[in-house]
């Protein structure tokens, strides 16, 4: 039955806001695992989800895995231009969207905090950027962004936007600001 479901209309949700920020959530992988520079790639680049890297100076974890060389690329610029950065594990965040008759969770790639506000980024293989569930993800964590700026807003905290970034855009040479100017979502765009 959960292939049939539809809804007509666009459906609003109540949001709550019981607490301001939440602990970071344990990652799913051990630190004890040999770890790799982040700032070098990976001669064997075919299954990247297998590689421990570490070396950050800014991310609020000590290791982190990628998913892909760009995705690594990208955690050289946060790392290099941002505050402070980091990869959310899974439930940090409770962003669910609507697929299929579902609501499966979302986790966005990176979550990156500069002077001028703070970011949810993710890496996409050009060919899937108009993938309509990547589409869904993507209205869902923009939705998200705006409430989260609506309560910085009242709270005198930075606000929030999502930058989907094609991962052929993805050097480590470039800057983060051009990334976001280029590829950034402000939440009252889908709103």
């Amino acid at each position: 039955m959960q292939d049939h479901y539809w809804e007509d209309d666009q459906v609003e949700y109540e949001v709550r806001i019981s607490r301001g920020f939440t602990a970071l959530k344990e990652t799913a992988f051990a630190q004890s695992e040999p770890t790799m520079d982040f700032r070098i790639s990976p001669v064997d680049k075919s299954n990247m989800g297998k590689y421990l890297f570490s070396g950050f100076q800014r991310c609020l974890y000590s290791v982190a895995k990628f998913q892909s060389d760009s995705e690594r690329a990208l955690s050289v610029i946060l790392d290099r231009e941002s505050e402070k950065w980091f990869r959310p594990a899974k439930g940090q965040f409770q962003i669910y969207y609507q697929w299929k008759g579902e609501q499966p969770e979302y986790q966005p790639d990176f979550v990156v905090e500069t002077d001028d506000g703070i970011f949810m980024l993710e890496a996409k293989r050009r060919s899937e950027m108009d993938d309509l569930e990547v589409l869904a993800k993507r209205d869902a964590a923009v939705t998200w962004c705006r409430h989260a700026s609506d309560y910085a807003r009242k709270t005198s905290g930075k606000t929030w936007s999502y930058s989907l970034i094609p991962h052929d855009a993805i050097a480590s040479n470039m800057t983060l600001v051009g990334l976001v100017e280029r590829w950034g979502i402000v939440p009252s765009m889908l709103s």
